[in-house]
């Protein structure tokens, strides 16, 4: 990984004034977010911003999420080192960084194949070596690896997709923000006996999630 004591600057504040402030507590997720050169993952022109409490564009009417979001969803995901999470939405790259540091194994689906693509790239040249990467439609999951211990989903959906329920293994956790419009809300979904009950946690704002076939 990059060494550059500026950027390990900006790391540490950001942990410190928009996680760690907004109670974000778990260790190894805050740890993460301290190793996790963000600036590498936005397109150079934003590279200013990179540590800025909001999301950026990343192109394809796409975004790099704001930290807080990341750092939350990925949070009440409660990550173990002997999980395998389902990553639904590749985008950039950051969250796909922040899984891998904290599972045994990240499989990351994006239907956009430049974005996949430049992903990893960036995590390669990074060193990540427990990423699988798949261009394809994320409604589907990636049944050939199923049943996973944890699903995170980085786009809107009016509901959580049957096929992402199925993969998911009994008493997995799946975070995916739900609704319509501008502004949905974030959920977190825990399986018992085969159904996945949810529990609401904040509004958030994302880009939606596209079948294939939509």
């Amino acid at each position: 990984m990059e060494v550059n004591n500026d950027y390990a600057i900006l790391r540490n504040k950001m942990v410190q004034e928009q996680l760690i402030s907004r109670r974000i507590k778990n260790p190894k997720v805050l740890d993460a977010f301290r190793k996790v050169p963000r600036h590498l993952f936005v397109p150079s022109s934003l590279v200013h911003q990179a540590y800025g409490d909001y999301p950026l564009p990343i192109g394809f009417n796409q975004t790099i999420s704001q930290p807080y979001i990341v750092a939350a969803m990925t949070e009440y995901l409660d990550i173990y080192e002997s999980h395998r999470v389902l990553e639904i939405g590749t985008g950039s790259g950051y969250q796909t960084a922040i899984l891998a540091l904290l599972a045994k194994t990240v499989y990351s689906v994006e239907r956009i194949a430049e974005l996949s693509l430049n992903a990893r790239k960036i995590l390669q040249r990074l060193g990540y070596t427990n990423i699988r990467y798949k261009i394809g439609d994320g409604t589907l999951g990636w049944k050939e690896f199923a049943p996973f211990d944890r699903i995170i989903v980085t786009a809107a959906s009016e509901f959580i997709p049957g096929q992402l329920q199925e993969q998911l293994a009994e008493n997995g956790r799946i975070v995916i923000p739900l609704g319509k419009g501008y502004t949905q809300t974030l959920v977190l979904g825990v399986k018992h006996n085969g159904r996945v009950k949810q529990r609401r946690i904040f509004e958030c704002a994302f880009v939606p999630l596209v079948p294939d076939n939509a």
